[in-house]
C-alpha cells in the first residue's frame, strides 16, 4: 500500500514504528515476537511469557472457529507476528498479518520461515482503515493494541465487519481511556504517543451495537495495563547499557518518560484495558 493511502494518524504510527530506535527497542525489549500488553502473575514475570499468556488467553475466546477446518483469520496490526504464529502452530488456521510497518514486517517474515510456518501466514504492509480483502473472507479477527492508532476506530469496526463472514468473531484489546475519564488529564500519554483521543470500553460497545454486533464477553484487565507498562519500564533500565548502539541515548529517554506517563495514568484511573469480544449476526 503506498503512503498515500495512509491517514496522517496511522502515517505517523507508521514512521514511528519503522524508525531503528523503535524497531530495536521493541525486537530487544518488549518481548520479541509480541509487542503488546501482557498478563501477568507476578512482578518479576519475563515479559515474553506474559505476552503470551495474553495470546493464549484470547485464543481461548475463539478456539471453535480457529479449530474448524480450513479457518481464516485476519490479524489487524500484527507487528512482528508473535501471535499469528502461535494460533498457526496450534490451530493450522491460515491467516493474513496486516501491518503498517515495513521494519517489522520484515523480521515478521523471516521468522515464519525460521517457524516453519510462512505456508499458513500471509504478512501484508496495510493499515487498518482499508483491510486489502474481498468481503466475508474471514472467519475470525484479530488486534492486540494497534486500534489506538487509528485517527478513524470507527472505519476500523467498518472494516471488520465487513470482511469477516456471517456469525464471525473479533477478540481484541485496545490501550483505552476510562469512560468517566476527566478531560484534559490525558495529554501527556497523548502527546507521547502523537494521538488526539483514545477508545473506551463505551466506544466499542456503541460500535457493536451500530453494527449489529452481539456481545460476547468483554473482561476488564485495566490493572495488567500498569503492570505491563512498569514492567517494560523496569525490563528497559536493567538492560540499557545492552542496548548501546541498537537504541539511542535520547529515545530510551522519552521513552522511560512516556512509560511513567502510562504507569501514572493507569494508577489514577484514567485509562482502561481488557479483552473485547464480539460476534457479528449469522
Amino acid at each position: 500500500m503506498s503512503q498515500a493511502n495512509y491517514s496522517d494518524v496511522v502515517q505517523t504510527a507508521r514512521e514511528y514504528y519503522n524508525s531503528e530506535d523503535a524497531d530495536n527497542f521493541y525486537f530487544h525489549v518488549w518481548g520479541g515476537e509480541d509487542i503488546h500488553i501482557g498478563l501477568y502473575e507476578g512482578p518479576d514475570d519475563a515479559i515474553k511469557d506474559a505476552s503470551e499468556r495474553t495470546v493464549a488467553f484470547m485464543a481461548d475466546r475463539i478456539k471453535d472457529k480457529l479449530a474448524a477446518p480450513g479457518a481464516r483469520l485476519v490479524d489487524l496490526g500484527a507487528g512482528y507476528g508473535g501471535a499469528a504464529r502461535w494460533l498457526a502452530k496450534r490451530f493450522g488456521c491460515q491467516v493474513l498479518a496486516l501491518n503498517l510497518s515495513e521494519a517489522e514486517n520484515a523480521r515478521d517474515r523471516q521468522m515464519n520461515r525460521e517457524q516453519g510456518v510462512d505456508q499458513l501466514i500471509e504478512v501484508v504492509d496495510g493499515s487498518f482503515e482499508q483491510v486489502p480483502a474481498e468481503n466475508s473472507t474471514f472467519d475470525a479477527a484479530w488486534s492486540q493494541d494497534a486500534i489506538l492508532h487509528s485517527g478513524h476506530r470507527d472505519k476500523v469496526m467498518d472494516e471488520v465487519d465487513r470482511v469477516l463472514r456471517p456469525g464471525g468473531e473479533f477478540v481484541f484489546t485496545d490501550p483505552m481511556q476510562a469512560d468517566n475519564c476527566p478531560q484534559g488529564v490525558l495529554q501527556p500519554v497523548l502527546d507521547r504517543i502523537h494521538l488526539s483521543s483514545l477508545g473506551s470500553f463505551a466506544f466499542y460497545r456503541e460500535q457493536a451495537r451500530r453494527l449489529g454486533w452481539e456481545e460476547v464477553e468483554i473482561v476488564d484487565m485495566t490493572h495488567q495495563l500498569v503492570n505491563h507498562y512498569g514492567r517494560v519500564a523496569a525490563v528497559l533500565r536493567a538492560e540499557r547499557e545492552s542496548l548501546a548502539g541498537k537504541v539511542s541515548d535520547a529515545y530510551i529517554d522519552r521513552m522511560l518518560q512516556g512509560l511513567q506517563h502510562w504507569v501514572d495514568a493507569g494508577s489514577n484511573g484514567y485509562l482502561a484495558w481488557g479483552v473485547m469480544h464480539f460476534r457479528k449476526p449469522a
